[in-house]
């Protein structure tokens, strides 16, 4: 059989071109704002992950110019040789400072994170065992790995700790899950997965790519919202979403943050962050650090958000983050809800199986703590006429 034939086979990519309601790859012309110009019309941007706005603040644009001019445009090695600069070493310091950890790590993406942070941490005869909702990245992790995964309904914590009776005492176990999740907006049970980690001698990983920013004291994250910082392992997270650039991190304690370094294969053979997207990370994390109000700031105009969905009847999945999920069920009609939202001025994205469960498909909306409440009204608006 020839490789490329399942290339050929696939079809559903053209069959929704064909119907006109194919949803991806709409070209910015623009910054990402809260409005933007995509395809020659302007659009509120409800399906970012902006979450602070901090790609068009100022100070962390000349950050990145700054970098630029100083250190050029690329650091062309691994952090491992020729890759580390001053500057990883002083975001590291500084994120660990700011999660309350030993030390931090920092990656080239956020995917590569978890990838190089599970694979480095579970090894032959341990197990990972995971929330059925983790990112995509976190399952490609525990592929990587040589440990066995295990997965339990989405915040079911019965069926956690009934996995982790069965696991024999000698192997190492970890439980990975995400702190604020993706899709869904909602936020994991970590005051349950922490107890039920010390009483079946677990380590505990959390995935705060939206959590950062989000939630905690001062934006610290999930273990920050609950108050556990000290009962959670690892905290892994993004610079791609709050901290306005590209990259990624755990945190953790010193000596796991050297064992990562010097066993994670995705760290260790890949080039380091470029110089530019280093120095818009810490800029960023000073930035929030600065002004702890954002994160406040973020969740009541995300609760004035939910607010408005209700009051005109639009169901909504219940979240207490920036992420609001909008139900439109079937396949074909949340593309073709999401065309008119597009079409109408709203951008959103539309969640499809196997992101969702069947007959449960999403609009996913989520909110920037520079929008306005002028803009989010007529953002509502529109979405009311699209979807009643």
């Amino acid at each position: 059989m020839d490789l490329f034939e399942k290339c050929r086979n696939f079809s559903l990519a053209d069959q929704y071109r064909e119907m006109g309601i194919y949803p991806y790859f709409h070209a910015l012309e623009s910054r990402q704002d809260v409005e933007v110009m995509m395809e020659g019309k302007r659009r509120i941007m409800l399906g970012s992950n902006n979450y602070l706005g901090l790609t068009t603040e100022p100070s962390v644009i000349e950050a990145g110019i700054r970098a630029f001019e100083q250190y050029g445009t690329g650091c062309s090695g691994s952090r491992f040789l020729n890759g580390t600069l001053e500057m990883h070493l002083e975001l590291e310091k500084e994120l660990a400072d700011f999660v309350h950890m030993e030390g931090a790590v920092t990656f080239s993406t956020g995917f590569q994170s978890n990838l190089g942070i599970i694979s480095a941490l579970v090894g032959r005869g341990d197990y990972v065992i995971c929330d059925r909702e983790n990112h995509a990245s976190i399952y490609d992790g525990c592929k990587l790995s040589y440990g066995k995964m295990l997965r339990y309904k989405h915040n079911d914590m019965q069926e956690l700790e009934s996995i982790l009776s069965r696991i024999p005492d000698e192997a190492g176990r970890l439980i990975v899950t995400d702190g604020v999740f993706s899709m869904g907006g909602d936020i994991a049970n970590l005051p349950e997965i922490c107890r039920l980690a010390e009483k079946y001698g677990a380590r505990v990983m959390v995935d705060d790519a939206h959590g950062l920013g989000v939630i905690g004291e001062g934006g610290r994250g999930t273990a920050s919202y609950f108050g556990l910082e000290d009962k959670v392992d690892v905290i892994m997270g993004t610079f791609s979403k709050s901290l306005a650039s590209l990259g990624g991190y755990m945190a953790a304690s010193e000596k796991v943050c050297d064992y990562v370094r010097h066993n994670s294969r995705p760290f260790i053979f890949s080039a380091s962050i470029p110089p530019s997207a280093c120095a818009v990370a810490l800029a960023a994390l000073r930035h929030l650090k600065a002004h702890p109000e954002l994160p406040v700031h973020l969740g009541e105009l995300a609760a004035y958000a939910r607010d408005g969905f209700k009051a005109r009847g639009i169901r909504i999945r219940e979240s207490a983050t920036p992420i609001i999920p909008l139900y439109t069920y079937e396949a074909e009609n949340t593309l073709r809800k999401a065309k008119e939202m597009y079409e109408a001025g709203v951008y959103v994205n539309p969640v499809l199986p196997p992101a969702t469960a069947p007959g449960e498909c999403l609009l996913r909306t989520s909110y920037m703590a520079t929008l306005t409440k002028a803009l989010i009204d007529e953002a509502v608006d529109i979405a009311a006429k699209v979807l009643l």
